[in-house]
């Protein structure tokens, strides 16, 4: 699975779900194998791959290619749940079971994001501070700025209590993606990360909405369809040298 306009815009990028297991707290050294097996499927050679220990931050750090604490399997950061880079040849993965994936791209200046957006990383708008990031450390256009919102958990699948509601509290439109169901609501984060994007001036033509669900989706992991033994999808982008 991949994203088509990243794709077409010379970005490497593949989702390995099924078959693939990044859980590296439960599977320890195993993981150095899933992630050669997907940098080897998609045919490419980084000088490194980076990760963070993702905990459902608005974080996002630089990656340079030399930076970075040494991990089980290339570099990562603490507390970090995204990566942006201007550097080509080094690949970026993304954890995720049920949390959006999403990937901004600008194709002219030639800089990457890669961002893991949980129900708290979105309502601290992850997406927002990376696009920030983009326009005023990197100097892109948002005119140029490509987005793929990646496979996450679909609405009819994802409840979740009131105090996820109250936390949405600053979207002033929430209840076009919160839907009521009793004393509980499901929850479209297809939807939310959507809004956060065109309010942040992606143009919608840039924009590529994955509608596989990782609830309902064989080729997907979903720590709610799992449960507590869940396995993780990741996402690997890479710039072309």
């Amino acid at each position: 699975m991949q994203s088509k306009l990243l794709s077409k815009y010379g970005l490497q990028n593949y989702i390995a779900g099924t078959g693939y297991n990044f859980r590296y707290q439960k599977v320890g050294r195993a993981v150095i194998e899933d992630v050669q097996k997907a940098i080897s499927k998609m045919d490419i050679h980084p000088n490194e791959i980076y990760t963070g220990q993702q905990v459902h931050s608005a974080n996002i750090t630089y990656v340079d290619g030399e930076n970075g604490e040494a991990f089980v399997f290339g570099k990562t950061f603490k507390e970090t749940d995204g990566l942006i880079t201007d550097q080509p040849n080094v690949a970026l993965l993304i954890k995720f079971a049920d949390c959006t994936p999403v990937v901004l791209f600008d194709p002219v200046a030639q800089v990457l994001a890669s961002i893991h957006s949980g129900w708290r990383g979105t309502t601290q708008r992850i997406s927002l501070n990376a696009v920030d990031m983009m326009v005023n450390d990197f100097k892109c256009k948002k005119e140029n700025i490509l987005a793929y919102l990646g496979p996450s958990i679909d609405i009819d699948h994802y409840e979740v209590g009131s105090e996820v509601y109250d936390a949405f509290e600053t979207f002033g439109n929430r209840d076009q993606f919160f839907s009521p169901k009793g004393k509980k609501y499901q929850l479209s984060m297809l939807d939310a990360n959507l809004d956060i994007l065109k309010n942040a001036g992606i143009r919608s033509e840039n924009i590529e909405i994955e509608k596989a669900s990782t609830f309902t989706d064989p080729r997907l992991h979903s720590a709610r369809a799992e449960g507590l033994d869940y396995q993780l999808n990741g996402i690997i982008t890479m710039m072309k040298p």
